[in-house]
């Protein structure tokens, strides 16, 4: 089931609940009903299996569209508000890749994991450059390249890594990025495309070379070995040795 049909009837279960509520009494007022309707909708997402970060947009959908009525703003607001939303979230209702921004914790454990000599990397979903950024500075001997697509995290990315002089930032897909020039690279994406990361991961880089993903392992696939981050979000980063090409 697609990912917005599962928000759409989770959010219509959630109306359908409060409603059965207000009328056998049970609840009383509208702020109880809104609750109920945003906990309701949140709970239908866990049972139809949505992704976890479709949780507190169910939460905070009714809640803050009843909020933002009550405080009578101009209608440009709302406008501007799905713009900068727009220009954030870009595609990720089609590649169902929300932004994910990596920790300075992310940023040491995948430094160490750098080899000694000079190496290339590349972030594939680069966000606004939270882990090239740590690494370029922490890494003059290494080039960085990043490849974002939504508008406003690549244009952020951008003015904060235009003085790094071996981090290259780009605007494209990730999929549309050569990888066989790099010796990692890294992701940091969502459970849904990381089956085709790893086709591309086996027949385009180099053997030796690593993928690295951030929280979301291979479907399948065996990592080489797991690195604990240890951070608040207990991160785990899954790596993936590419092998050598087997002769046919």
């Amino acid at each position: 089931m697609a990912p917005a049909l599962k928000a759409l009837l989770a959010q219509g279960a959630g109306l359908a609940g409060a409603f059965l509520l207000a009328r056998s009494g049970a609840l009383n007022g509208l702020w109880p009903l809104v609750v109920a309707q945003a906990t309701l909708a949140a709970l239908v997402a866990v049972l139809l299996r949505s992704d976890r970060w479709w949780l507190p947009i169910h939460l905070g959908f009714l809640p803050l569209v009843v909020a933002a009525q009550r405080l009578a703003l101009h209608p440009g607001w709302y406008l501007l508000a799905f713009i900068a939303l727009a220009l954030t979230y870009w595609t990720s209702f089609r590649s169902q890749v929300p932004l994910y921004l990596s920790n300075r914790d992310t940023a040491r454990a995948v430094l160490a994991l750098l080899p000694a000599r000079s190496a290339r990397l590349l972030d594939i979903g680069a966000g606004t450059g939270s882990l090239l950024r740590p690494l370029a500075r922490s890494r003059p001997d290494c080039q960085f390249t990043g490849v974002e697509l939504a508008p406003a995290s690549w244009l952020l990315g951008r003015l904060l890594t235009h003085r790094l002089a071996n981090l290259q930032w780009r605007r494209g897909d990730l999929f549309a990025e050569p990888w066989g020039d790099y010796d990692v690279v890294y992701a940091f994406l969502s459970p849904v495309p990381m089956a085709a990361v790893w086709n591309k991961a086996r027949a385009e880089m180099r053997p030796g070379s690593l993928l690295l993903s951030n929280s979301f392992p291979v479907p399948g696939c065996e990592p080489a070995f797991v690195v604990e981050v240890g951070d608040r979000r207990r991160t785990q980063l899954y790596a993936y040795r590419i092998a050598p090409a087997t002769a046919t």
